[in-house]
């Protein structure tokens, strides 16, 4: 019982489709830790009582084991609508939000395999910005540093993972979103191929494709568990992509290569020590496996990549908070940077966005080239060590005034602008104690394949089970 906080979310599902574990016992030791951390690290939000969560529970039991998540507690980004809770997407705007009367497709897939939802997890205002704080329900700490940030906008499912609060987590990824607080937490975020896991489908399903949804766990094979129930093709939502086949993916990787980016031929500030010590992790690691790792010249110009991305960023999120803009009640309740997004992407002439289309399909066509000759293309999953959670996002990197809110996460761009898959694995930690993750990223449609490189990674570092010192 004592352990059951840090086991496996595969192993769990095996022992409670047996019976060998009820979803009760489960329940407890995930509701002990949520109050033993959780006021301090506030991971958790809009959470059922505990005794309504153990009811549920209870009611599992008593139906029996039924799909791949059966009996396995969960709490959902609050991004996304699930039945009962309010989605308050961290904003003021929202925060008198009523419970939702539905669950989202990912989330009604969840809930259909098994999840028990017991809460929502925190982000920032409507995900913008990798620093997990809102005025509604606060900040979140790193549970290696309560100072610092554990990142985001997935923060609040990647510390409940972290700390043993939850088995799995749902997350969502534009620009690192997932990628960026496994890294900074020790645990594996998964960004799946663009389409793979279907978003809701409801208003424009062909523009604004920049952001998907995806799983995070403590290990690949937890990723592989959560993936196989959120992915599929849904007909009501274009470019259907199947699930690839997730089992099995402990696989003898010699012969394989993985090309190592680097800072983009200095296009990209580091933090002292970032690069070094994940370059030396996939050196090590990968060596190991029989991985050859070779350093490569950027692949297309960094300034190109960031033109294009701005631009769709801006037009994608002027279309999803809108309405709120546009409401004098609700806009002076949003926050400066998302009132500078609506405003940029309205700014935009459709031949503007035709452009910065044109830049992206250009660099997916370099991509194919690349591919051809790599596995994968390595970097870190952040350009800085997890930062001061009081400071909203890093002025400057190195001495490089950071111009933007969200510029200092630029290397998340390779994968974010065409929606490549890429797995964030823990690359160990720096002299200062913090942890940092490395992107494994591979061509479109690579998932299983980027999955056995993670679950390669998992058994051969030494650290990929290290766990944040208990609060």
């Amino acid at each position: 019982m004592t352990d059951l906080h840090y086991t496996d979310a595969h192993e769990l599902a095996d022992r409670l489709a047996r019976r060998d574990l009820s979803a009760v016992e489960v329940m407890e030791a995930s509701l002990r830790r949520i109050e033993a951390l959780n006021p301090d690290l506030n991971a958790i939000v809009s959470g059922l009582p505990a005794e309504q969560a153990m009811e549920l529970a209870r009611k599992a039991d008593a139906h029996g084991p039924k799909g791949a998540l059966f009996g396995l507690p969960v709490a959902i980004k609050d991004l996304s609508d699930a039945k009962g809770f309010p989605t308050i997407e961290g904003s003021p705007a929202l925060a008198k939000a009523a419970p939702a009367t539905r669950d989202e497709l990912m989330v009604a897939r969840m809930r259909a395999a098994g999840a028990i939802i017991i809460g929502k997890t925190n982000t920032p205002e409507f995900g913008l910005g990798s620093n997990t704080v809102n005025p509604v329900f606060g900040r979140t700490r790193n549970p290696w540093d309560q100072s610092r940030t554990p990142g985001g906008s997935s923060g609040g499912g990647a510390v409940a993972l972290a700390t043993g609060m939850l088995p799995i987590a749902d997350g969502s990824d534009m620009m690192g979103s997932l990628r960026n607080p496994a890294g900074w937490t020790g645990i594996y975020g998964f960004r799946p191929t663009v389409g793979l896991v279907p978003s809701d489908p409801i208003g424009d399903s062909y523009l604004h494709r920049l952001s998907t949804l995806g799983p995070m766990g403590r290990c690949p094979r937890d990723i592989a568990l959560l993936l196989s129930v959120q992915a599929g093709p849904d007909p009501r939502l274009p470019n259907p992509r199947d699930l690839p086949d997730l089992s099995d993916l402990e696989v003898d990787l010699t012969g394989r290569r993985v090309a190592w980016v680097g800072d983009w031929g200095g296009a990209w500030a580091f933090d002292d020590g970032v690069l070094d010590l994940c370059h030396a992790a996939a050196m090590q690691v990968f060596g190991d496996l029989g991985v050859t790792v070779e350093e490569v010249e950027p692949i297309y110009p960094a300034e190109k990549l960031w033109e294009s991305w701005t631009v769709l960023r801006s037009f994608s999120v002027a279309a999803g908070a809108g309405a709120l803009y546009d409401d004098p009640a609700t806009r002076r309740l949003l926050k400066d940077d998302a009132i500078w997004e609506i405003e940029r992407g309205r700014s935009y002439s459709a031949m503007d966005i035709q452009a910065a289309s044109l830049i992206r399909s250009d660099y997916l066509r370099t991509l194919a080239e690349f591919y051809s000759r790599f596995d994968a293309m390595l970097m870190p999953t952040a350009q800085v060590w997890p930062f001061d959670g009081e400071t909203l996002w890093p002025r400057s990197i190195a001495g490089r005034a950071m111009d933007t809110y969200h510029r200092w996460m630029e290397l998340v761009l390779p994968v974010s602008l065409v929606g490549l898959p890429s797995l964030a694995v823990p690359a160990g930690r720096g002299a200062n104690g913090l942890p940092m993750g490395l992107q494994i990223a591979g061509p479109l449609g690579a998932d299983r394949n980027i999955l056995e490189l993670g679950e390669g990674w998992h058994r051969a570092a030494p650290w990929s089970k290290d766990r944040p010192p208990e609060a």
